[in-house]
């Protein structure tokens, strides 16, 4: 009862514990004393060179060179659990960046975890289960032979945790996400006891100390009392650890902590990393996304402490690196669905500094983008209406309120705007509830 409890209380604090872009799955473990069958040298380093490349395209949001380097693996090396392990991991970030779910401040809002129409394909979820379970089977059979076998140690927690961000951000189970969340750390620790070199597990755990060590004082004493416990001081660290000295995990490491700094109002230290994935994967738009958030949020900071000349600075800055996004020939692929998103963050951005009427339009915009996700389209209309009632045009935000209640179920949406037929969106509601759109 009480781990239920406590994971309820962990997904609204935190963002999320498992629930993190590119986390845990992409990782890769290096490779130990070769069993008797196992490949020689010149296979381990195509086995090597094969996971390099496809994990870039993922970085790169390249989805289908991802799908040929793994499923090459899976030929070579027919009983290596990196094949299947991989292509599951390529199934679930696809997924989530298809449905809009490759944002991590998504996970923060109340409303993404009330009911809604926002299914997944249940051959999605069929296959993702038959990957997982082939690679938890190939681990098992190394364990087997040798319980010490690190890197089969590591490929077992790596699964749970791929399960585990699954089960959270695509199906929604959180109580099965948190087990298998638990079951990742204890065997990554388990490598870390056998040998404490393998800096790249410190992911995994670290972002269990962290997420233990960030619950508010009275829930983390009862935590500790029932087993849970953490430090945020030395959750951090490990991850920063990784993102200095990790082996295949530094960019994994280095996206986990613009999610963290941002968490922690460290926003330069956010926007350095943005900006440094942002040059190492120029086709992947998210990370340009993160650095204007960044920016934003850095240019409140310093407007609160009346740096009028750094905010302004800053806020052009990221109105700039939109206004390039959105004449960004890529994006304007007619299979992409990026343009809506870019449209409807600019839209954000712009409410949060205060140009409402700005904001409704590209929120607007985003609506009008071909092939935009019904989920996104849903919540753009949504955000269209608190733009206006914040500008004062109640009769365009009533017309938005009422397209919302035409379309799916989003996030709660219908509810939303209900209340927004009720009474005109109110300002200081916006820090709350205009985060569910948020960051790569």
């Amino acid at each position: 009862m009480w781990a239920n409890e406590f994971h309820l209380i962990e997904v609204r604090k935190l963002k999320s514990l498992i629930v993190l872009v590119l986390l845990l799955v992409m990782v890769a473990a290096r490779a130990q004393q070769p069993e008797t069958n196992a490949p020689g040298p010149t296979d381990n380093a195509k086995l090597d060179s094969l996971r390099k490349s496809g994990v870039e395209a993922l970085y790169n949001l390249d989805y289908e060179q991802a799908q040929k380097d793994f499923k090459e693996i899976v030929r070579l090396y027919p009983n290596h659990p990196a094949g299947p392990q991989l292509l599951a991991a390529r199934v679930w970030i696809k997924t989530l960046y298809e449905s809009r779910r490759l944002q991590s401040s998504l996970y923060s809002s109340e409303s993404f975890y009330s009911s809604g129409d926002d299914k997944v394909d249940p051959k999605i979820i069929s296959e993702f289960r038959n990957l997982t379970r082939e690679a938890k089977r190939l681990a098992d059979l190394r364990l087997k032979k040798n319980p010490k076998d690190v890197e089969a140690l590591y490929w077992l927690g790596a699964e749970e945790g791929l399960k585990a961000s699954f089960e959270e951000a695509v199906e929604r189970r959180h109580y099965a996400a948190l087990r298998d969340g638990n079951d990742s750390v204890d065997h990554h620790r388990e490598v870390l006891k056998i040998d404490p070199n393998f800096t790249d597990v410190g992911i995994t755990i670290g972002l269990y100390e962290y997420a233990v060590g960030s619950l508010p004082l009275p829930i983390k004493v009862m935590a500790g009392i029932t087993g849970f416990r953490g430090s945020k001081k030395k959750g951090l660290a490990m991850i920063e650890r990784v993102a200095s000295e990790g082996n295949w995990a530094r960019d994994d490491a280095r996206t986990l902590l613009i999610v963290l700094y941002t968490r922690e109002k460290r926003y330069a230290e956010a926007l350095a990393h943005a900006r440094e994935l942002t040059v190492k994967y120029p086709r992947n738009y998210l990370f340009r996304l993160e650095a204007a958030d960044a920016l934003v949020s850095q240019a409140e900071v310093e407007r609160k402490n009346k740096n009028i000349d750094a905010a302004v600075k800053a806020e052009r800055e990221a109105f700039a690196t939109f206004e390039n996004l959105l004449h960004d020939r890529s994006l304007r692929d007619p299979v992409s669905r990026a343009l809506a998103l870019v449209h409807l963050k600019y839209g954000e951005v712009l409410l949060t500094a205060g140009e409402e009427e700005r904001a409704a339009r590209e929120f607007l915009a985003a609506t009008k983008v071909e092939r935009a996700e019904p989920a996104l389209v849903t919540m753009a209309h949504l955000y269209a209406a608190r733009a206006f009632d914040l500008a004062g045009k109640r009769d365009d935000a009533l017309s938005q309120y009422r397209e919302v209640l035409t379309r799916p179920d989003i996030y709660a949406a219908h509810e939303e705007a209900k209340k927004g037929l009720r009474q005109p969106f109110k300002s200081e509601m916006a820090s709350s509830d205009m985060q569910t759109i948020g960051r790569a």
